[in-house]
């Protein structure tokens, strides 16, 4: 069973994946952003329930319960792992700056900084951002596909839901020695932090919320794959949503 485990995430995958993207890249550049939207609908009332029954109330829950100082700590540990893929990432953009921005915020942030638990390299002004493998896909001129709404995972693209997996393997924890319960519980804390984050920020919903929350993804996701440089329509309003980039 590890065998085929073994051969499933290291062989097959990547293959799918590859053939995926080399082989359907141009039947991607489609006019309309969402020609699955009855089925995207269906998994966002799925996602809802389950965030109605479960999600929100634990976040609320958490936020209740745990002490800011300590949930702020939480943050800053996750935000740190995340510096790991974000260097990575940057390196395949060729953005050798940038990677090694990242590399430093996390050394200071591993060291002087408790493990992350501390955002020390902020308070030196090291300014921290963010990249992913869709983002480098996208840079690469991957196109993004359509919409795509992930059970439990949510808002996507075909993109960028391929690039899960090698963002997976860029997660340190994936490569840390823990044992499986341990590794679940650390995830679970995470989804759970993103989510508690989310909280303050639904009064900001207007309208439709699938059509609101799949508008906000498709553009903060132009705005992160430009660097920040985006059109005025897209600009508008957008810094009104106090969001990190993971929570987008």
């Amino acid at each position: 069973m590890k065998e085929a485990r073994v051969l499933l995430m290291n062989k097959i995958i990547p293959a799918l994946m590859l053939v995926l993207l080399l082989g359907a890249n141009s039947a991607w550049a489609v006019e309309d952003v969402d020609p699955w939207e009855n089925w995207n609908r269906k998994v966002f009332y799925f996602n809802e329930a389950v965030d109605s029954y479960v999600a929100k109330p634990v976040a609320k829950g958490y936020k209740a319960v745990v002490p800011t100082f300590i949930r702020r700590g939480v943050g800053n540990f996750f935000s740190n792992l995340g510096e790991v893929p974000t260097a990575a990432n940057d390196l395949l953009q060729a953005k050798p700056g940038a990677a090694a921005t990242s590399a430093g915020r996390f050394l200071i942030n591993s060291t002087v900084g408790l493990l992350g638990l501390i955002d020390v390299a902020s308070m030196l002004d090291i300014e921290e951002h963010s990249e992913d493998f869709g983002q480098t896909l996208a840079v690469w001129g991957v196109e993004s596909g359509p919409y795509l709404v992930l059970p439990i995972l949510g808002p996507s693209n075909v993109r960028d839901g391929l690039s899960l997996y090698p963002d997976y393997l860029l997660d340190p924890l994936n490569h840390a020695d823990l044992k499986e319960d341990e590794r679940y519980g650390i995830t679970a804390l995470k989804l759970i932090h993103i989510r508690h984050q989310l909280l303050d920020s639904e009064g900001i919903i207007q309208g439709d919320k699938y059509s609101f929350i799949r508008d906000v993804y498709l553009q903060s996701r132009t705005y992160q794959i430009n660097d920040g440089q985006v059109e005025d329509k897209f600009d508008a309003g957008f810094d009104d949503l106090d969001l990190d980039d993971e929570a987008l």
